[in-house]
């Protein structure tokens, strides 16, 4: 066969299409098979989830392990990735539910891989989120049939996003409790989360452990003056270092109503930049309750897909502005903490758990961020640099990927002595 018929094009990735015929059992015995679920899958478009997929396969150490992962798509394709075999799901355009349906389609395709191969010995079935439980008790026994092990990353408070109604709250809850319940372990990449798991389902008696989220620490290849750079700043009216930054999903429980209204109280002559999709009912209503189009400083931009020119614009910000309140360890707020000298962080645990001493802290208390920014609009350039130092010494020890990645092989590779 040509081998050009073997190559396919995933977000704009030139991947490996596999052929499906037979494969030495050896492939099988020899390493260690680890199925994840949950992602949308790789190569990575976006997504925190997305993002931890594509680095765990991309910086894989060992030659003792083979990923299998799971991908969505419109249609059904096998291809190999990062050495990582991956295999695509097309699910039903059912609305809400299309997530939880991916995962159940994803999970049983993987159990009925391995039935069909019992050369397979003890895969680990790692499923990102908890959006399953109420069939995990199904799947779980299917599981154990074929001596394999379930691990579960239950993310953040999912259930606490105030996007979601009521009934879909419960149902969050309650699935979380289900996948818990069945879970052989919890990979948890909060200690708060961890801590939450613990108390809240005592009486499963939950094996967990923490594995925090990784941080690319290099900077960004983008000089001062490259064209890509300049013409962004240029296109948003911006200057060096003359702007705060944020950088988030465009949602209610990430304080973007408290964030533009402390702002615009603010005497700061710098401008407030908002990298996000925009949701146009969420602005729609913000600008009805803050009326921000009338200050100029208040500037949404829109997306930057490109990672190296939004490390450059995290790198050139004033100071980053964080204000997640829902969830573990935010992706975004490692990477700005890598990257942005000055932090700027609402006072919840999860970012206190990252950042320690290393950041500034606001609340949720009306004048209590405007006054933080005017304090710290004139704030000199050593003490800013020694926010960045420490910050980035904060996510060198704790937080690289090569470390992150280091402490799952090992877990993973248990499972070759069970």
């Amino acid at each position: 066969m040509n081998k050009d018929h073997l190559l396919l094009e995933v977000n704009g990735h030139t991947v490996k299409q596999l052929e499906r015929h037979i494969i030495n059992p050896n492939y099988y015995t020899e390493k260690q098979q680890v199925f994840i679920i949950g992602s949308k899958g790789i190569p990575a478009a976006y997504g925190g989830f997305e993002t931890f997929v594509e680095k765990l396969t991309a910086y894989k150490v060992s030659e003792k392990i083979r990923y299998h992962v799971s991908c969505i798509s419109n249609s059904f394709i096998r291809f190999e990735y990062n050495y990582a075999k991956c295999f695509t799901i097309k699910v039903p355009n059912i609305g809400a539910a299309k997530a939880i349906i991916y995962d159940v389609m994803a999970l049983n395709a993987c159990i009925k891989y391995c039935n069909k191969r019992p050369v397979i010995k003890n895969p680990i079935f790692y499923v990102l989120a908890c959006r399953i439980g109420p069939f995990m008790g199904y799947f779980k026994k299917r599981i154990d049939k074929i001596n394999g092990v379930l691990y579960v990353n239950p993310d953040g408070h999912e259930w606490k996003r105030a996007k979601w109604p009521i009934f879909v709250k419960k149902y969050w809850k309650f699935s979380e409790a289900g996948m818990v319940k069945h879970a052989d372990l919890l990979i948890c990449d909060s200690k708060n989360i961890e801590k939450y798991i613990q108390n809240t389902y005592k009486r499963y008696q939950p094996q967990t452990t923490f594995i925090a989220y990784g941080c690319d620490m290099t900077p960004s290849t983008l000089e001062n003056d490259n064209n890509k750079f300049t013409d962004w700043m240029r296109q948003n009216k911006l200057n060096k270092k003359e702007y705060y930054l944020v950088v988030g999903r465009f949602v209610p429980e990430n304080s973007f109503e408290i964030m533009i209204r402390e702002f615009m109280k603010s005497t700061s002559e710098r401008d407030f930049v908002i990298v996000t999709k925009v949701d146009e009912r969420f602005l729609k209503k913000l600008e009805t309750k803050l009326h921000f189009e009338k200050d100029p400083r208040i500037k949404f931009v829109g997306t930057v897909y490109d990672q190296d020119l939004l490390k450059k614009i995290r790198e050139m910000a004033y100071a980053y502005c964080h204000g997640h309140t829902v969830g573990g360890t935010n992706p975004s707020l490692i990477e700005a903490l890598g990257s942005t000298d000055l932090n700027l962080l609402i006072n919840v645990k999860f970012n206190r758990e990252v950042a320690e001493d290393c950041a500034l802290y606001w609340t949720q208390e009306e004048g209590n961020l405007a006054s933080l920014i005017n304090s710290v609009d004139g704030m000199s350039q050593i003490e800013i640099e020694k926010f960045g130092k420490r910050a980035k010494k904060r996510i060198a020890n704790e937080y690289t990927w090569q470390k992150i990645i280091n402490q799952y092989e090992a877990l993973f590779l248990k499972g070759l002595c069970i």
